[in-house]
C-alpha cells in the first residue's frame, strides 16, 4: 500500500450522497489502509425501540472503507461496493459508534477490508467485511 496524506472531509463532500453526509460522520484518523470514523448518536438514526438502526451502521461502515482505501491509494479513486457483510452483535442506544477499518488486501482491481464498530472503544456492536471494486 502506498498511502499519502488525503483530505477525508473533501472526499466525503465530493463523493457521497447528502443522506450519507447527514449521518454526521467525523473522520478521526486515516492511515495507510486504515481509518477511524465516529458515527455520532442521533435520535434521527434510531429505530423503533430506541436503538441505532442497522442501516446507519452499515452506511457508516461502507463509507469508512472508502476513506481507508483512499488512504492506501494516496487519494480518492472511483470504487464501488461489491460485497458488504455485517453481523450485528448488540444494540447501540445513546452512544457514539467508532468505525475502525483495516484494508487487509489491496489489489489493482479489488480491495478487501474488515470493519469493527465499537462503543466505549472496546465493546463491539457490529463487525463487517467488505469487498470493493476499484474502477478508476
Amino acid at each position: 500500500m502506498s498511502g499519502v496524506t488525503v483530505k477525508p472531509e473533501e472526499i466525503l463532500r465530493a463523493n457521497f450522497a447528502p443522506w450519507v453526509l447527514d449521518l454526521g460522520l467525523v473522520v478521526e484518523e486515516v492511515g495507510d489502509g486504515t481509518a477511524v470514523l465516529r458515527l455520532p448518536w442521533s435520535d434521527r438514526l434510531a429505530r423503533e425501540g430506541g436503538a441505532m438502526s442497522g442501516q446507519a451502521l452499515m452506511a457508516a461502515a461502507d463509507t469508512a472503507v472508502v476513506i481507508a482505501v483512499s488512504g492506501a491509494k494516496g487519494g480518492f479513486v472511483p470504487m464501488t461496493t461489491v460485497q458488504l457483510n455485517t453481523s450485528f452483535q448488540r444494540p447501540v442506544v445513546g452512544r457514539d459508534v467508532m468505525v475502525n477499518v483495516e484494508v487487509t488486501k489491496l489489489g489493482r482491481t479489488l480491495a478487501f477490508a474488515e470493519i469493527d464498530l465499537t462503543v466505549d472503544g472496546v465493546t463491539t456492536v457490529a463487525h463487517a467485511s467488505a469487498v470493493y471494486a476499484i474502477i478508476g
